[in-house]
């Protein structure tokens, strides 16, 4: 059984009665050295993980926001191993908190999976999501991450059908990301009501952690979140919050946005 920092975070959570906040950020965004001091001052301003987006040209499932982010940071020279690189710089100060990295299945595909794989877990990562690979397809991938003491998260959705779910919660080790809505990603004004009734039925299957994102924004949703699950993601509204403030302000804006989640 491979037990990695976000097994051991889940723990803590449990024993403590709280979920997991989980703040999803582009890599390199809004730069390089932003990047990194801001992914350090979340994880220590109430994130109990972080979601690092690998940047792609064509990101299918993501919405306005996250393909802004995306652009930015290939305009910044962000590629695949940039990422490592930066996860590398963060564990210079943190070496506690789960890092996840979510990306496409081509950069990865590319760059040599074996490689990727090594390399990432000499730099720390502990979690994988790739919303591109199906979970029927996914039985080699994932028994590779878990030889490099990975976990790769499984991915679903309210349109998942019943065998997927149950293959999810097989193959699932570390959590199941749940997506509240169908469609791109996106803060939006209220959440999917078919979420919970997809939480249950994950839950009647299995033990492993479950986490909500696509559209959460407020407090409100982390709140009702909790009520069913064990954490949620926040992806666009965390990043817009970044976007829309001034250059010497990015960090501060990102910090006072988890606070506010996370309190």
């Amino acid at each position: 059984m491979l037990k990695n920092r976000i097994n051991i975070q889940f723990e803590k959570l449990k024993k403590n009665n709280g979920s997991a906040l989980v703040p999803y950020l582009t890599a390199g965004f809004p730069d390089r050295e932003t990047f990194v001091d801001l992914s350090l001052k979340i994880l220590d301003n109430g994130a109990d993980m972080l979601e690092i987006g690998v940047p792609f040209s064509d990101p299918l499932a993501d919405g306005p926001t996250i393909q802004k982010t995306n652009f930015q940071a290939i305009q910044n020279g962000i590629t695949l191993s940039e990422c490592i690189n930066l996860l590398g710089l963060i564990r210079k100060s943190n070496a506690e908190s789960p890092a996840i990295f979510m990306g496409y299945f081509n950069p990865f595909l590319a760059y040599g999976i074996d490689d990727f794989l090594l390399q990432s877990s000499q730099v720390g990562l502990d979690g994988l999501i790739v919303p591109d690979l199906p979970i029927s397809e996914s039985k080699q991938i994932s028994e590779k991450c878990f030889n490099s003491g990975i976990h790769l998260i499984p991915l679903l959705a309210p349109t998942s059908t019943e065998e997927t779910i149950q293959k999810a919660c097989e193959q699932a080790k570390g959590f199941i990301y749940c997506v509240s809505l169908t469609g791109v990603t996106g803060a939006r004004k209220n959440l999917s009501l078919g979420v919970e009734t997809l939480v249950k039925k994950i839950k009647s299957y299995t033990d492993v952690p479950v986490l909500v994102g696509f559209g959460v924004s407020k407090r409100e949703d982390v709140l009702k979140i909790s009520k069913f699950s064990d954490g949620a993601v926040v992806g666009s509204a965390f990043l817009d919050s970044i976007q829309n403030s001034e250059q010497n302000k990015k960090v501060k804006a990102g910090v006072d946005f988890v606070k506010k989640l996370a309190n």
